[in-house]
């Protein structure tokens, strides 16, 4: 069995200062952390999987193929594969758990 604290993690990121830390992978799932900071741009680009974010905490916008939607903590959000997506208007730090299905092939 694996387990993973949420606050463990999101120290072990802040620790590494990257946006992206990957903490768990099989060949069906992968999950990570992804950090934005508050008036920061989001730089990722389309996945090949599926992908969920759970957001921890912050506030923001998703732009998903030309709609945008607000997002803050508690919000859990479905986006398809080789969807053109990104996080922009940040107004508080993002704090991401993100689960890729299958597991990520690229980078975030």
């Amino acid at each position: 069995m694996d387990a993973f604290s949420l606050p463990g993690l999101l120290a072990e990121q802040a620790a590494d200062g990257a946006l992206w830390r990957e903490f768990f992978r099989v060949p069906a799932l992968s999950l990570g952390i992804y950090v934005l900071a508050a008036g920061t741009d989001d730089p990722q680009t389309p996945h090949a999987e599926d992908e969920i974010y759970y957001v921890a905490a912050g506030r923001g916008q998703l732009h998903v193929d030309g709609e945008d939607r607000a997002v803050g903590p508690g919000d859990i959000l479905f986006v398809a594969a080789h969807a053109v997506h990104r996080f922009h208007s940040i107004t508080e730090d993002l704090k991401l758990l993100v689960f890729f299905a299958p597991a990520e092939t690229g980078g975030s």
